[in-house]
């Protein structure tokens, strides 16, 4: 469900950089960014109460004064796509069920849509075993399935199959599996002798299991789009993290740094949007899995508000020495930014040490208490999903929700 909103226009604005004596000058350069990024920000976004994780106020930005206030997200339109219909003018014949994995999203999601949730019930034998049943009919219904697989990955993988295998059996008329985070897909190619493609497999998987369609979020790799042999809709959350940003007063001193050699072509995508903000790049060297050692910047970040940009952070390794990179390179504040908060450990140890000013993710993956902290800001991505889902029933554009 979404958060309770402020009226529009009382979003505080809070400076990017610390170099109070900009803000005049920075005043301009906002207008022209704000202009410029109302183009991507459709639909809007919403912070969900139930993760919602956004400084409190008087929070110092980038070792300023307090600011005031932190940022309040917009209602969502009144016109809430079937909310706006009367009850028994509705399509019925859409219905959302929710995995374990992140059902407050899910919610606000239902929420959105002016629906409720389908009542299923999903619990564990003793020795660990997925039961699953629907609780209500779907026979000749277009079902969609929310649930990211992330952490535990295996198990919230197997319960997404058994869902799709409930609704098949219950004749549904097609079944639509929306996983804001999609695991298993860095494995996307044979990078060294007798490996596993694990994101063709899991993609085999979902389509041997009976789903009709996928729908996904930002996913590690676009090629792995391709080892689908059904239909994928491949959404983005860049518009949920630019719509935060466009709330803020942006310094003119801004560059946006790809924290690797692989992100270039989403951080170009970013700055483009972000006013055609410079790009800069941090090459690394990877020892293995989860290590990385950074070799040298790409790029110029001196005295300038560096904002990191990548698909997920999991150990935070490769992010964290990036930034560490960019301060010795003169950068006065580096802020990070990406839709999957995987969060490993030692991943909050990493990330609240002080290095960032601000760490700004989604709500794709549920995060518990003990992995949040004070610079952490969690996005809602719940509109931007519910839009895909109604242009998806109702054989829309997908495409038209970021144009």
């Amino acid at each position: 469900m979404a958060a309770t909103a402020a009226a529009p226009g009382t979003a505080s604005s809070l400076l990017l950089s610390p170099r109070r004596n900009r803000a005049a000058g920075a005043a301009s350069s906002s207008s022209s960014f704000r202009a410029a990024a109302s183009r991507f920000r459709s639909p809007r976004c919403v912070l969900g109460s139930e993760q919602l994780r956004v400084a409190k106020e008087g929070k110092r930005m980038g070792g300023g004064e307090p600011q005031g206030a932190a940022w309040a997200p917009k209602a969502p339109a009144p016109e809430a796509r079937l909310a706006a219909l009367p009850r028994d003018a509705r399509d019925s014949r859409m219905k959302i069920f929710s995995g374990t994995a992140n059902r407050p999203l899910s919610q606000e999601i239902a929420a959105y849509l002016g629906v409720e949730l389908g009542k299923i019930l999903i619990k564990r034998f003793a020795d660990g075993e997925i039961y699953v049943q629907l609780q209500e009919s779907v026979r000749g219904c277009d079902v969609f399935l929310v649930q990211p697989t992330c952490s535990p990955v295996n198990e919230n993988l197997m319960e997404l199959f058994i869902m799709i295998d409930a609704c098949r059996r219950a004749s549904a008329r097609s079944i639509t599996v929306v996983i804001p985070y999609f695991g298993y897909a860095r494995a996307d190619r044979k990078a060294q002798g007798r490996e596993a493609i694990t994101a063709k497999l899991a993609a085999n998987l979902l389509t041997e299991a009976g789903s009709d369609r996928v729908i996904v979020c930002d996913i590690h790799s676009t090629q792995a789009l391709g080892y689908f042999d059904i239909p994928v809709d491949h959404i983005y959350g860049q518009p949920v993290i630019l719509d935060y940003l466009a709330s803020k007063t942006i310094s003119e001193d801004l560059v946006v740094v790809s924290p690797d050699v692989g992100g270039v072509v989403r951080a170009r995508a970013f700055a483009k949007k972000l006013f055609d903000a410079p790009l800069a790049i941090v090459d690394k060297r990877r020892q293995g899995h989860n290590m990385s050692e950074v070799m040298h910047l790409i790029g110029d970040v001196k005295g300038k508000v560096a904002i990191m940009v990548d698909d997920m952070i999991d150990t935070a390794g490769t992010i964290t020495s990036a930034a560490a990179l960019l301060k010795q390179e003169g950068a006065e504040a580096v802020y990070a930014c990406c839709t999957h908060a995987v969060f490993s450990p030692p991943a909050i140890e990493r990330l609240s040490g002080g290095i960032f000013e601000e760490v700004i993710v989604t709500n794709s993956i549920l995060l518990p208490e003990d992995k949040c902290f004070s610079q952490l800001t969690v996005l809602s991505m719940a509109n931007l999903v519910a839009e895909t889902i109604w242009h998806v029933h109702r054989d829309g554009s997908v495409s038209s929700i970021f144009q």
